[in-house]
């Protein structure tokens, strides 16, 4: 399933893209269902089991999942006179980060080869994990504010895991079996902000530098995550490109150590390493600028695209 968080009429809810152009309003479309059951408390039922939000979804593991299945197609399969709309067109809706309010955002850096190198840097023995917080979170159909405290506005292409069950002292194993899903993040950075101090948080931590969607890609379509291509563009041309077979940890040893340090919960989300070709790396070191438009493209995940807009009144 490709699960997205999306806003109508104010409100933001979970859905379902179906039929490429479609989304399908999950826990309406449970309560229909229920409804036509002939259910009593239906509402309190799917809010129990496919609540609005995502991170609250995210908890009911693969009960969840399995009901989210099966409404989907119920209300591809029901014209019904239930009281709320099931099944709306992509274009009538906003769509947002697949997890818009995340507990925990851990990074990776330095964990592809190409990138490693060009920073100068040897291979790590252990990830390098960094934090970037709920605040940086924007969606597929948002802008990347520029905010003027620097001159230095970066890319960085992230493949990314979305937590779906507690995960604590997990092996490698069994790693996968605590993913979620995937989707795509721009790891934003203020590369001057990032480096005026020996902590990189500064610089990774501004609001809105962390774009993601466009929708998050359940395990049960994309069973694995090696071998997938990853491509970053800025205004149509090429600055990153490579594959996540490259990474130097993979996502199943990423999943295990982390949960060795903290308990990860569902909605929790890992950025696992961006490639060669950031901006600062270029020669001349070449940044983003209002007006600029980013994409990143991940196999069997989706597009990810974002225009940098200059914010004024932030010093």
């Amino acid at each position: 399933m490709k699960l997205i968080t999306f806003t109508t009429a104010g409100f933001s809810r979970i859905g379902a893209i179906v039929e490429g152009e479609k989304v399908v309003d999950l826990n309406y479309a449970y309560q229909a269902q229920l409804q036509s059951e002939g259910k009593y408390r239906y509402e309190a039922i799917a809010e129990a089991y496919v609540p609005a939000k995502m991170e609250g979804f995210l908890e009911g593991g693969n009960d969840s999942m399995e009901i989210a299945k099966s409404v989907i197609n119920y209300a591809l399969s029901n014209t019904s006179n239930f009281k709320h709309q099931l099944i709306y067109d992509k274009s009538e809706v906003k769509v947002n980060a697949p997890v818009t309010d995340p507990g925990k955002i851990f990074c990776v850096g330095h964990n592809y080869r190409e990138h490693i190198l060009e920073m100068g840097r040897d291979l790590p023995t252990n990830p390098v994990l960094f934090a970037k917080f709920a605040n940086t979170v924007i969606g597929p159909e948002d802008d990347i504010p520029f905010h003027p405290i620097s001159e230095q506005l970066d890319y960085e292409a992230e493949f990314t895991v979305i937590i779906g069950k507690q995960a604590r002292n997990v092996s490698e194993e069994d790693a996968l079996d605590y993913v979620a899903g995937y989707t795509i993040a721009n790891d934003v950075t203020y590369r001057d902000i990032q480096r005026r101090t020996l902590q990189w948080l500064q610089g990774k931590t501004v609001d809105g530098s962390a774009p993601m969607g466009p929708w998050m890609v359940t395990t049960d379509e994309l069973t694995n995550p090696s071998g997938l291509g990853v491509v970053l563009s800025v205004n149509g041309e090429v600055r990153q490109k490579t594959n996540t077979e490259n990474l130097v940890f993979s996502v199943q040893h990423l999943v295990s150590f982390i949960s060795k340090l903290v308990t990860l919960e569902p909605g929790d989300i890992i950025l696992t390493g961006t490639p060669g070709g950031v901006g600062v790396a270029m020669d001349p070191p070449t940044f983003l600028k209002d007006g600029d438009v980013v994409k990143i493209e991940i196999d069997q995940v989706g597009v990810l695209e974002n225009k940098v807009v200059l914010q004024a009144g932030r010093n």
